[in-house]
């Protein structure tokens, strides 16, 4: 086929630009959600002309995810995991592109050892994620699940909630969006605490930040929240022990990823009212299979959202697509 030039005009960023339309590779998206977008399928198919998507709405794994990438050269993924069995099994597969922001469902060690190449983007569903964190705070604060459930009910007590405006705030994990978090804290004139394995010195003393241990965090802070990946170095990062460090009148969100607080511990102490309240977008398993943990009126749980407006998936399809033209092999871990 001969190549083709398209001027165009993105849907997103509203920009113009003159793109050649690669008519040679073939590219698989696994991705259900990114199939089922018709802006990100018409920006992809401007790019690419040799496009498989899941319009099946498979979820993808094994055999199933080694069957459905045969025969590309570039594939857009999600959650899909992509590790040594699959890479071997693929070897015409060059690019990897990631939607979403996560990279713990990728074996970055196997990408380097087969020589693939990952397109990958941080941060780019920060702000989405950062709003969400705020709004589970207030609502938490302010009982407006377990208010909202009495309504509904037929009961009408009015609940006695507290400020975010002051409190002091934990975040564990300052990265992407622990930064993007911190300017929303500080409009409420919060406190705010930072623990993470790397330094931001700079970024810490612009905010007038404290840098402190896991444990201090824990044992001072009236909100925690959670912004750091799932590796072997975090899997159950807030066990019992940890989780007892917390005050009872504290808040605990997470928004990052299932499998980094026990779930059990955290269900006890809710329901002793050792912790006054949480608030999560993610479990270990999903969907949650713990009824008792979600229906007690201290705890709010929703279907991993975090990532899910409209600008951020936007933001999160566009990088993907860049992706599959600008990447590299990832450095050994």
């Amino acid at each position: 086929m001969p190549v083709q030039y398209n001027p165009v005009c993105c849907r997103f960023s509203g920009q113009c630009k003159t793109i050649m339309l690669n008519t040679t590779e073939k590219v698989a998206v696994c991705s259900r959600s990114f199939s089922k977008n018709p802006d990100l399928r018409s920006e992809l198919l401007l790019r690419y002309a040799r496009v498989t998507f899941n319009d099946a709405g498979l979820q993808l794994e094994g055999e199933s995810l080694i069957k459905f990438l045969k025969g590309h050269d570039k594939a857009i993924i999600a959650l899909e995991l992509i590790d040594e069995k699959v890479l071997s099994r693929l070897p015409e597969l060059q690019v990897i592109s990631k939607y979403g922001v996560g990279l713990d469902s990728i074996d970055l060690m196997a990408m380097q050892t087969h020589r693939k190449r990952l397109g990958w983007t941080g941060g780019v569903n920060r702000r989405s994620v950062s709003e969400l964190v705020i709004s589970f705070a207030i609502a938490m604060l302010r009982h407006v699940p377990a208010a909202n459930h009495e309504v509904l009910s037929g009961l009408w007590h009015q609940h006695l909630g507290n400020y975010l405006t002051g409190k002091t705030v934990g975040i564990i994990g300052c990265g992407h969006i622990g930064k993007d978090l911190v300017p929303l804290l500080l409009a409420f004139d919060c406190h705010i605490l930072v623990n993470d394995i790397l330094d931001f010195p700079d970024f810490y003393a612009k905010h007038g930040l404290k840098a402190v241990c896991l444990e201090e965090l824990l044992e001072h802070s009236d909100v925690v929240t959670l912004h750091i990946p799932l590796n072997e170095s975090t899997r159950g990062i807030l066990d019992s022990k940890r989780l007892a460090l917390l005050k009872p009148s504290a808040i605990l969100i997470n928004i990052a990823r299932g499998g980094l607080v026990d779930e059990l511990a955290l269900k006890s102490m809710l329901k002793n009212k050792l912790l006054a309240a949480a608030a999560f977008d993610v479990f270990s398993d999903e969907p949650p299979l713990d009824k008792e943990l979600l229906g007690l009126p201290n705890f709010l749980a929703t279907p991993h959202i975090g990532g899910s407006t409209h600008e951020a998936i936007s933001a999160m399809g566009m990088a993907a697509i860049d992706g599959l033209d600008d990447n590299s092999v990832p450095e050994r871990p």
